[in-house]
Order: structure tokens, then C-alpha cells, then sequence
């Protein structure tokens, strides 16, 4: 399993708060059958969680040092969760922002209960530069959840979604496990990530592979999933996305 979404680069936001905890996150994920982890802390403007790329990477180079001594088999990626922003390409130049593994792909969130006029312009002008947004978790936005099909309008424009594999196992409640599924089964997640802050909980390798074989149907859209398009963006390469 490569999981695309975590919050291990510790100290910086509302995940892990230590190296040691974040040692005795990678091996619970290890034995749940997680082989590739990519790091996205938060960043969020105006806030506490404006960790600078340099600072994410004196932190990601002890994590990867630290993980290495304990003989865990992860490979480990470096990348931001980013809040929704109209100031995307400023922060990316400026050195406060990364995109996943210095990719064109950009892990992005909404606010949950809201979206913003402009959402449509910002997202549509850092297509046009190069980038690739990645939409997280959209199973958990109330907007999405009252208009499942808005999600159509994204994919359109260029968005790809990530959904929180975690959803399917009711860690957000039902509304979001079943938008979920809705999503899955009409081929609209490029992504899953478990979303990791402190709890491994609920899952591993062969049970999630199992839901989704039942709900898809599609070996082939379950290997996407869980880990052709991961490596995807760790090679900065082209994702054809099934709509």
C-alpha cells in the first residue's frame, strides 16, 4: 500500500508532536502493509502551520535518519497539504510550500464547510502554470456532501481527488463513508491516503484491497489506487483518469 496523505513531519501542525511518535506511527503502518508514505503537513496561511520547506526538510531528513536505525521499510516522501489559498504559486516560488516529492501535483484543501467565489479562478490559474491540483478528502466537505455531483465540475476543470481510505471504515461517519463509495464507484478518486495524524486504527493492506475489490469492481482501478498513481507522481508522470 502507498499512501498519499500523512501528518508525520512532527512538531508542525496537528499530527504527530514528536520523532518518537512518529517512529511508532511508521511501524504500525508498516505492519498494516504500507511500503511508501508521502508527508504532508499542513500549511496554512495566518495560522501556526507555516512550516518553510527548509524547515519540513531538517525535520524529514532526521525522520528518514531515525527510520533507517530502526529498520523500517518505508520509503518516505516530502510534500504539504495546503489550505486553500489564492497565494498557491507565491508560497510554491517562495520556498514556503511544497508540491508532492517536487512534483507538478499539488495536495490541496477546501475549508469544510464553506468554498470560496473565487475557487473556480484560483484552481483554473494554477492549472495553467503547470500544476496539478489535488483536491484531499472531498468526502468530507459539507458542500460535497449536500451536492455529491459537484465533485464532476472539479474533475473537469483539471482537479484530481484524493479520498481518506479511513472514510470506508466510518472514522468520519456515515455521510462521508457512503460519498465516498459513490465516489470510488464511479472512478472519480486518482488517490487514497489514510490522513494519518496520530491512529493507525481500522485498517491494513488486504482488508481496505478487499472493500474496494467489492465496491469497484475493477482490479485494475484498485491497483491505480492503491499504487500506480502514487508512483505516478513520484516519477512526475501523466495520470489518464477514468471519468
Amino acid at each position: 500500500m502507498k499512501d498519499i496523505h500523512s501528518h508525520l513531519i512532527y512538531g508542525v501542525d496537528d499530527g504527530s508532536k514528536s520523532l518518537e511518535e512518529s517512529i511508532e506511527l511508521l511501524k504500525k503502518m508498516e505492519k498494516a502493509g504500507t511500503t511508501d508514505l508521502m508527508l504532508t503537513p499542513h500549511y496554512v496561511e495566518n495560522s501556526n502551520f507555516i512550516c518553510n520547506n527548509k524547515n519540513k526538510n531538517t525535520i524529514f531528513k532526521k525522520l528518514k535518519d531515525k527510520a533507517k536505525k530502526e529498520n523500517i521499510n518505508i520509503n518516505l516522501y516530502l510534500g504539504n497539504e495546503v489550505f486553500f489559498t489564492e497565494n498557491f504559486l507565491k508560497l510554491i516560488k517562495s520556498g514556503e510550500i511544497r508540491t508532492l516529492n517536487n512534483s507538478k501535483y499539488l495536495l490541496f484543501e477546501f475549508p469544510m464547510n464553506h468554498l470560496y467565489p473565487n475557487t473556480g479562478d484560483v484552481i483554473s490559474l494554477i492549472i495553467s502554470k503547470g500544476c496539478v491540483p489535488v483536491l484531499a478528502h472531498p468526502e468530507r466537505y459539507l458542500k460535497f456532501i449536500k451536492h455529491p455531483d459537484i465533485a464532476e465540475e472539479y474533475l473537469r476543470m483539471g482537479v484530481l481527488l484524493q479520498g481518506n481510505f479511513t472514510s470506508l471504515f466510518n472514522k468520519y461517519g456515515r455521510e462521508s463513508k457512503k460519498l465516498l463509495t459513490y465516489y470510488l464507484k464511479k472512478h472519480w478518486i486518482t488517490f487514497l491516503g489514510s490522513d494519518t495524524h496520530n491512529d493507525i486504527k481500522r485498517y491494513n493492506e488486504k482488508k481496505l484491497r478487499r472493500k474496494l475489490l467489492r465496491i469497484t469492481k475493477d482490479k485494475d482501478y484498485v491497483d491505480d489506487l492503491l499504487y500506480n498513481n502514487f508512483d505516478k507522481v513520484i516519477n512526475n508522470e501523466e495520470i489518464g483518469i477514468l471519468r
